[in-house]
């Protein structure tokens, strides 16, 4: 017996690698958890005064553009005494470090007031709480501001402090302005501890901050300002947006100019108006003349622009002369030197005329004349006893105007080209004939070349009205020569010869049409004048291009003439082969056109000749409008009948009853015993019409009666029976059927037969 081998043994492991699964999901549990944990927001709580505009899970907080948080639910507070909505906001736990006690929450959402409109883009994402990081204690719960701070101090630029006695219309963000230009806005407003003015405080952009100098005059820019009296009207505002939202205007005296830089802890003091401010350039003028001159009322006019007030007058002690303090808007300060005059406007009768008679309403006011640009600075004047003739060394063109009136034109009325200033009168006053009044003008260097020989002046002053049958028109140049009057001009030549003398001497006519009378004079004769009248448009193209101007019967008394003038596109229209014709209403069963002529009249209306032409001014006008004014494409052929029927020109040529083409004329045959019908059959449907093609009469309606067949009625359209018209039918094609040729003969028939209203072949018809 063989000797097997001892088996050794050995315990029972109680690890099994099963258990490797569960520890990890343990571990990637802990890790998601710990993860949650060390992310998760920081819950705080915010009250508001009302929850309207707040939505738990979408409203969110913002800050510099980006998310920071989100309203995870509201309740109500009753904690305190005013009844409130407490708003459970998650913020990002980056965050959690800015959450300060003096950290501020506000609710966002559009507004709209006289400073502006804000919160825009709220419409798109809705309402959201904005919040400003502050210091202090950390902090869960905060109270919101109902409205947003005011700009913050730590913002770079100035921040000052303005008292006033009253705050006028000024508002939050209302612009604070340097020159017309925006340079800062109001910041916030309050009243002060003694509660006997109001502070408000600005704040002036870095760029500008350097404008505000120890001696700076600040002043309310709201609204418009009115002063009226005896010695005139007065109205200033600095800008559209100081209307509206209100303003304020700074600065500093001309002769603080070396003033040195403010202390923001020092406020100002911020003045009713401009004048109240004393900011304008201090000037002093000595005056023999100083009649109706009123300190504090009297303006100083430049070019009809007020440039300043008269400040104080002290009359010498031997009363005869007086020192006038002036005030003048800084803007002057670079014409404010040697060679300015001043002196007094008044109304005034003497032998080289009327002057100053504006005056009369206005009040007494100062002129003056600047000095060339660059000349040495001055600040003391003596006023000229009158007014200094025009100065005809300035650079730009001088003229002279002549004129039976003078209408509502005074010293400063512009003279505008196509609405823009381009100069302004110099001078009005009477000619030496005392019958008519001479204008002294000025244009400017860089518009002088728009005026030569061709130029025509024409007074714009007021309103022009025009009123009639056909309509009542308004027109007035601008607002400007509503007000102050003005002159306007054309050149219907910029490359017409200039002017030879140096100050020339032009007409001014009365209006725009008496000035542009250089049109073509023509004369067009026509059989009746009904609905026509002097004054009649010429158009072309819905465009005026002339008028009539008069009416009158031909010598042999069979005709009316009409003499017109042509004042646009003169050369295409006064030629051999120009049409003209009257547009006036047309009603028929079948048309309507033209009924805005019952409320603006008849006109002509021309089609001009074709260019090289020969000239002509004598027309005979159609008697009514042309069927084709332009050679129309298409086949054109003609039909042969007995008689015409009812077929005119227009009617239309039906194939299956689609209109085709359409009657071009008729006339009569060369044996006078056939009548020949032209018609024109469009482009696109020319290939429908065969050798074999057979046309028939469709005006009017068929009748056919029967005892056994009973009662057939047979119209082709409604169109046909009122008006007429004419139909064809082509054959199945054949191998020997051709496509007609242009000018080709077809007998017409009265009636179709029934075969060809059953043929229906197949023709390919072009794109």
């Amino acid at each position: 017996m063989t000797d097997l081998p001892t088996a050794r043994t050995r315990p029972a492991s109680n690890w099994s690698a099963i258990w490797v699964l569960p520890l990890i999901a343990l571990l990637i549990g802990a890790w998601l958890g710990w993860q949650a944990y060390s992310e998760a927001g920081v819950e705080i709580q915010v009250v508001f005064p009302g929850g309207d505009g707040i939505q738990a899970g979408k409203t969110e907080v913002i800050y510099k553009g980006m998310a920071i948080g989100k309203v995870k639910a509201m309740a109500l507070d009753d904690s305190g005494e005013n009844l409130g909505v407490v708003a459970t906001v998650e913020m990002n736990k980056k965050v959690e470090p800015y959450l300060r006690s003096n950290t501020r929450f506000w609710l966002v959402k559009p507004s709209v007031s006289l400073a502006g409109i804000t919160g825009l883009e709220t419409l798109v994402s809705g309402n959201y709480i904005a919040v400003s990081p502050g210091d202090g204690e950390p902090a869960l719960e905060f109270e919101a501001l109902a409205e947003p701070p005011p700009l913050s101090d730590d913002r770079p630029g100035l921040h000052l402090t303005l008292k006033a006695e009253r705050l006028g219309s000024l508002n939050r963000d209302s612009p604070v302005f340097y020159k017309q230009i925006q340079v800062g806005r109001v910041k916030s407003y309050a009243l002060a501890n003694d509660q006997s003015t109001v502070e408000v405080k600005l704040y002036i952009e870095p760029t500008y901050a350097a404008l505000v100098r120890k001696h700076t005059r600040f002043w309310n820019a709201s609204g418009i300002s009115i002063d009226a009296s005896l010695s005139g009207f007065k109205l200033r505002s600095e800008s559209l947006a100081s209307i509206v939202a209100g303003g304020i205007a700074f600065a500093t005296p001309e002769h603080r100019k070396d003033s040195p830089a403010t202390d923001p802890s020092i406020p100002f003091r911020l003045y009713e108006d401009f004048e109240a401010a004393q900011a304008g350039i201090r000037v002093l003028v000595k005056m023999t003349d100083f009649e109706g001159l009123q300190a504090g009322r009297t303006p100083v006019m430049y070019n009809g622009i007020q440039a300043g007030t008269l400040k104080a007058l002290k009359v010498n002690d031997d009363l005869t002369g007086a020192l006038a303090e002036l005030t003048l808007d800084p803007r002057t300060e670079d014409y404010l030197v040697e060679g300015s005059e001043f002196w007094v406007v008044k109304p005034s009768i003497s032998l080289a005329g009327i002057t100053g008679l504006e005056a009369l309403v206005k009040g007494n006011y100062i002129a003056m004349r600047p000095g060339e640009k660059g000349a040495a600075a001055k600040r003391d004047f003596v006023a000229r006893p009158k007014a200094p003739p025009l100065n005809l060394d300035a650079p730009g063109l001088h003229m002279v105007l002549f004129s039976d009136s003078r209408g509502s034109l005074e010293v400063g009325s512009p003279i505008l080209y196509r609405q823009v200033p381009v100069g302004s009168v110099q001078s009005v006053q009477l000619a030496r004939d005392n019958r008519r009044v001479v204008f002294g003008l000025h244009v400017v260097p860089e518009y002088a070349h728009l005026v030569n020989r061709s130029t025509r002046f024409w007074n714009a002053s007021g309103i022009t009205l025009k009123g009639g049958l056909s309509g009542v028109e308004v027109k007035s140049e601008s607002l400007q020569t509503l007000l102050s009057g003005g002159i306007a001009f054309e050149t219907t030549d910029l490359q017409a010869p200039a002017l030879s003398r140096k100050v020339p001497r032009l007409h001014l006519y009365a209006s725009r049409e008496a000035a542009m009378q250089d049109g073509v004079a023509i004369s067009i004769r026509m059989d009746r004048g009904d609905g026509l009248s002097p004054g009649t448009a010429i158009r072309y193209r819905g465009l005026d291009v002339g008028k009539v101007e008069s009416i009158e019967l031909s010598e042999d008394l069979q005709a009316v003439v009409l003499r017109a003038r042509v004042t646009l596109a003169t050369e295409q229209i006064a030629r051999v082969g120009t049409q003209f014709w009257v547009v006036k209403p047309e009603f028929s069963l079948t048309r309507v056109a033209n009924l805005d002529t019952l409320v603006s009249g008849q006109y002509l209306e021309v089609w001009p000749a074709t260019k090289g032409a020969a000239r002509q001014v004598e027309f005979i006008a159609l008697a009514r409008p042309p069927s084709q004014v332009v050679e129309e494409l298409g086949l054109r052929l003609v039909l042969s009948t007995a008689r015409r029927s009812s077929l005119k020109a227009g009617v239309p040529v039906s194939y299956r009853e689609v209109p085709v083409g359409k009657v071009t004329g008729y006339e009569l045959g060369p044996t006078a015993d056939r009548v020949l019908i032209h018609i024109l059959i469009e482009p696109r449907y020319a290939g429908l019409v065969r050798t074999g093609s057979r046309f028939w009469n469709t005006s009017g309606v068929g009748f056919e009666a029967g005892l056994f067949k009973g009662v057939k009625v047979r119209s082709e359209s409604l169109e046909t029976l009122i008006e007429g018209g004419v139909a064809f039918a082509t054959p199945d094609l054949e191998p020997m059927s051709h496509q007609a040729r242009p000018g080709q003969t077809f007998a017409m028939f009265d009636e179709p037969k029934e075969e060809w209203l059953e043929w229906a072949p197949k023709i390919a018809l072009p794109k």
